[in-house]
């Protein structure tokens, strides 16, 4: 419902005014100041300009003038107030009772309803429809939200469940009453702001006087124009701790804590600035199987297990089976396929599935009517000062009312044993009657508390007979001492509202402290989980020479190689080109690939290629590439003879046949070169023409002739 125009000025004024355009100022710099005079007698028609003295930089030309038409006008009106209307009541909760207004709204309705017995969700969503005019849905959606909380709203029958994220049931078939938490320290009509709801039929309050902290109790998501909030959900214990440590003026710290549980790190959290890792609690069951049993805030079971799953599709980890036996509590059973064992299992879930989760926190809150944004720290302080208000108010609430009781029954006593009843028997009419008991009280006068008043003389003018007659002045005196000692204490309390705070902290921490553990365990540092480490490797590399495609959906029987799917693959052709690409599906790479296989900066390739003059032999490691660059491991226009990934023991090098050639075979020990980069030469191996150079004696390799050792210069 878009809002009213703020036309009526008993309206409160928009939160966004400051942002309103003002009219240009003739006092800029730069801007020259005009008067103009209309036009002479002389019969000069146009206008004649007289110009003030303006700086020097008044000769740069002028703006074009912004035309503003009513639609203009209207649009950016229309639009201050929409989101003035959003940020404020819709999206964003208020600092001072941590409520946004729908939320207020059902607390409002539960509250004037309420007598201590359930009542269906439906009729609390058609009452508050009286105050919130944004339909049954967001009323519906809304309870139930606060129903799972558990602090102020308890529900009976289906309200969803927050392990699983089944929805809960309609309205209609589950009921809900306030908490005594909520009844205790929510309410207070006689101090409550209350203003006209929206359609003037009824009245509703401004902000509820609370006296809990529950901006951070309950946490809020919001998404307003142009600002958001994410505020976690804290422990409540854990917050009245720290308000006592406040009104002691001692050093807290606060740490969110989820209704899922799970185990958190707050390194990062900066008193609610930054960030949380929550992860969720695996157990392992057995050497091959774990079980989750906590989940991390914004997961379900069937999110979770659609995570994991995913991973496991996309070959990010192996998992065998995946049971969910989640029922009043989380039990995803996970098993691990053969080889695999359950830590590994664990490490890969934290670092590829929903398992392990990061939230941001940004506390965003009205305040004063606006929106600003704060700290948990300052949240607290904020609140906790509210509370000693609160509190003040109250104490002197229940001190003007034990004075006024004390002072009636002062009265009615004076009026009973002095008889002054008895002297109105014979006054005729009313005024006669109030004149007789004014002069009746005069000799009373120091015993009175106050003066006399006419509302008083009404009062016991309605006491009735039977009262009087029955009228116990041994009883009354104990009323009146008993009256006397509370309003002694309640003046104590009001000199030191501060320790009378404390108490009252202390006792709401004992009686619902046991009630609202801790869920998530703190946790000083998670380990860091190497991504590429734990990743499984479910991916077979091929090279296909006949179809020349080379990847993990290639049917082929070369260079086959396990990969995970952060691998690269080093490709190397025969030319001597090689180049570093990602994981690749199905890559076409012609007949001339000549090793294919993982990059290592630390593996040492051996080499023998030949050129028109020569045949070399070198040792080299690759080093860094840049993805998909083309690079050069022999000089151009070379030949490679022989290319591994490792040193072999032994060369066998076999010459073609030439004329007057006394030797046609040799061998030579790769390992007497030493380790270069790939630009690097070699060293000379023959200046023969080569027919082959092989790690293992071949075929055509005649082990009864002469074999000599090649020396490196």
């Amino acid at each position: 419902m878009t809002p009213k125009s703020n036309s009526n000025p008993d309206q409160p004024e928009l939160p966004m005014d400051a942002t309103r355009k003002q009219p240009a100022s003739t006092k800029s710099v730069g801007l020259k100041t005009s008067k103009t005079k209309p036009a002479s007698a002389d019969g000069n028609s146009g206008a004649h300009i007289v110009t003030e003295e303006t700086p020097a930089v008044a000769h740069r030309p002028f703006a074009p003038a912004k035309i503003e038409l009513p639609l203009h006008r209207r649009v950016d009106k229309s639009f201050l107030e929409y989101a003035s209307y959003v940020i404020r009541d819709r999206a964003i909760p208020n600092l001072e009772d941590g409520l946004k207004p729908v939320q207020r709204r059902i607390l409002w309705t539960l509250h004037r309803s309420d007598d201590g017995r359930f009542v269906k969700v439906a009729n609390i969503v058609g009452d508050c429809m009286k105050y919130h005019p944004h339909g049954d849905a967001s009323i519906g959606d809304a309870l139930v939200v606060l129903a799972n909380k558990r602090y102020l709203i308890e529900g009976q029958g289906n309200f969803g469940n927050v392990f699983t994220g089944d929805p809960a049931a309609a309205p209609r078939y589950i009921e809900c009453r306030l908490t005594q938490l909520a009844r205790e320290e929510l309410f207070n009509d006689e101090i409550t702001q209350f203003v006209p709801s929206y359609d003037g039929r009824n009245r509703e309050p401004v902000l509820l006087p609370s006296k809990l902290p529950l901006t951070l109790m309950l946490g809020a998501e919001g998404i307003a124009v142009g600002l958001s909030c994410r505020i976690l959900p804290h422990n409540f214990p854990e917050l009245l701790e720290a308000q006592i440590a406040i009104l002691k003026k001692a050093p807290f710290k606060c740490l969110p804590d989820f209704p899922t549980g799970g185990q958190m790190d707050a390194r990062d959290y900066q008193d609610g600035k930054g960030s949380v890792k929550v992860r969720a609690k695996i157990k392992e069951k057995d050497e091959s199987t774990v079980v989750i049993k906590e989940l991390p805030p914004g997961t379900t079971t069937e999110s979770l297990t659609a995570s994991i799953e995913d991973a496991v599709a996309k070959g990010k980890l192996k998992v065998k089976s995946i049971n969910d036996f989640t029922s009043e509590s989380v039990e995803i059973e996970i098993k691990a396929p053969a080889g695999v064992s359950a830590q590994q299992l664990m490490d890969a879930l934290f670092a590829f599935t929903n398992c392990e989760v990061t939230i941001n926190s940004r506390i965003t809150v009205i305040k004063d009517n606006r929106p600003v944004e704060l700290t948990v720290s300052e949240v607290l302080r904020e609140n906790t000062e509210q509370l000693v208000r609160l509190l003040r108010q109250e104490l002197e609430l229940k001190q003007q009312k034990l004075e006024q009781e004390l002072h009636f029954r002062t009265l009615e006593r004076i009026f009973i044993e002095e008889r002054i009843y008895k002297d109105i028997e014979k006054c005729k009419t009313n005024e006669a009657v109030v004149a007789a008991v004014f002069e009746g009280f005069k000799p009373f006068k120091r015993q009175l508390l106050r003066e006399l008043a006419d509302a008083d003389v009404e009062r016991l003018l309605q006491v009735r007979i039977r009262r009087i007659s029955l009228f116990d002045i041994a009883q009354h005196r104990e009323e009146m001492a008993k009256t006397k000692a509370e309003l002694a204490e309640t003046q104590k309390h009001l000199k030191n509202v501060v320790k009378f705070a404390i108490g009252h902290l202390e006792a709401l921490l004992e009686k619902y402290g046991p009630q609202y553990p801790r869920l998530t365990t703190k946790s000083s540092r998670h380990e860091e989980v190497d991504v590429k480490a734990v990743a499984f490797k479910a991916f077979k590399v091929a090279y296909d020479r006949e179809s020349g495609y080379v990847g993990y959906k290639v049917n082929g029987d070369e260079f086959k190689t396990e990969c995970t799917k952060f691998d690269k693959v080093l490709l190397v052709f025969k030319d001597g080109t090689y180049k570093v690409t990602e994981l690749p599906e199905k890559l076409f790479v012609g007949p001339e690939l000549f090793f294919c296989g993982l990059p290592d900066r630390e593996c040492v390739f051996t080499c023998a290629y030949t050129d028109r003059k020569a045949s070399y032999l070198k040792r080299f490691t690759f080093g860094g590439t840049i993805l998909n660059k083309a690079y050069l491991c022999i000089p151009d226009k070379s030949r490679i003879l022989y290319f591994a990934s490792h040193t072999p023991k032994m060369l066998y090098v076999r010459y073609k046949p030439m004329p007057h050639q006394k030797i046609h075979q040799q061998t030579c020990d790769p390992a007497k070169i030493e380790v270069k980069s790939p630009k690097t030469r070699g060293r000379i191996l023959s200046i023969k023409d080569i027919s082959s150079v092989t790690p293992e004696p071949t075929r055509g390799w005649d082990p009864e002739a002469a074999t000599t050792e090649i020396v490196f210069a």
